[in-house]
C-alpha cells in the first residue's frame, strides 16, 4: 500500500489561475471552516501552515496539509458537505467563490487538471480507508508510522505519535502504546521524549 503520486502540475496550474481573483481570509487556528463564506460557496486555496480534512460524523482526520493544497472542488461539483477543515496552527489561506472558479476552468480549459486533482483526492481516501480498516491493530498502528515519518519534520515534532494516530483512527490509548513501547524496546523507531517520531529504523511485518 503506497501513498498516490500528489499531481503537483495540475494543481499548480489551478494554483495559477485562481491565485489572482483569491483573497485571503483570517481563521482562528484550531478554528473549523465552513464550504462557505459570505454567504458564497468557496475554494480554498491553503499556502502555508497546517490545515486537517475532518469527518464530521465522527470527527476523525482524514488527512492533513502542510504543503500548499486545493481545497473544495469535490464540494463544488457535489455539495454533501461530508467532511470541515480545520486549521490546526496559524496559516495562511486563500478563498475564491466556486461560481468564479468554475468559469476559469472553462474559459482556460483546465477541466483536464480538476478531474487529475479530483482523481488524485480519490486514490488518497481509498488509501486512507485501508490503513484504518485494517483488521490487525499492528497493521493500522504501522501504516500511520510509515506516513508519519514523511511528514516535515518540525510537524513530526509538534505531534506524538499517540495523538496522531488517535485523531485518524479509533484505536485505545492503550492498544497504541503498547505497540509502540514494543516498536521502541526492540529500537524499530527512535522517539523523542514526549513521544515524538524522530527515526524508524525498520518496521517489521509483525511482532
Amino acid at each position: 500500500m503506497t501513498i498516490p503520486t500528489r499531481p503537483d502540475d495540475s494543481m499548480q496550474c489551478l494554483f495559477s489561475a485562481l491565485e489572482p481573483v483569491s483573497s485571503e481570509i483570517k481563521v482562528i487556528p484550531r478554528k473549523r471552516m465552513s464550504w462557505e463564506y459570505k454567504g458564497k460557496p468557496q475554494l480554498y486555496l491553503f499556502m502555508q501552515g497546517e490545515i486537517s480534512l475532518v469527518r464530521v460524523t465522527d470527527g476523525l482526520v482524514v488527512a492533513s496539509a502542510y504543503d500548499p493544497h486545493i481545497f473544495g472542488l469535490g464540494e463544488a461539483i457535489q455539495p454533501k458537505r461530508y467532511h470541515i477543515l480545520r486549521v490546526e496552527k496559524k496559516s495562511r489561506i486563500l478563498a475564491v467563490d466556486v461560481e468564479n472558479a468554475l468559469k476559469i476552468f472553462d474559459e482556460q480549459n483546465l477541466w483536464r487538471d480538476v478531474s487529475t486533482t479530483l482523481a488524485y483526492f480519490n486514490a488518497y481516501l481509498v488509501y486512507r480507508d485501508e490503513m484504518v480498516l485494517q483488521q490487525r491493530t499492528y497493521s493500522v498502528i504501522r501504516s500511520h508510522l510509515q506516513e508519519m515519518i514523511g511528514l516535515p519534520l518540525e510537524a513530526r515534532l509538534n505531534t506524538s505519535i499517540l495523538d496522531y494516530i488517535r485523531l485518524r483512527t479509533h484505536l485505545s490509548r492503550s492498544s497504541i502504546l503498547n505497540v509502540i513501547f514494543v516498536l521502541k524496546t526492540e529500537k524499530h523507531i527512535e522517539i523523542k521524549r514526549g513521544g515524538f517520531l524522530v527515526a524508524i529504523n525498520n518496521l517489521p511485518e509483525k511482532i
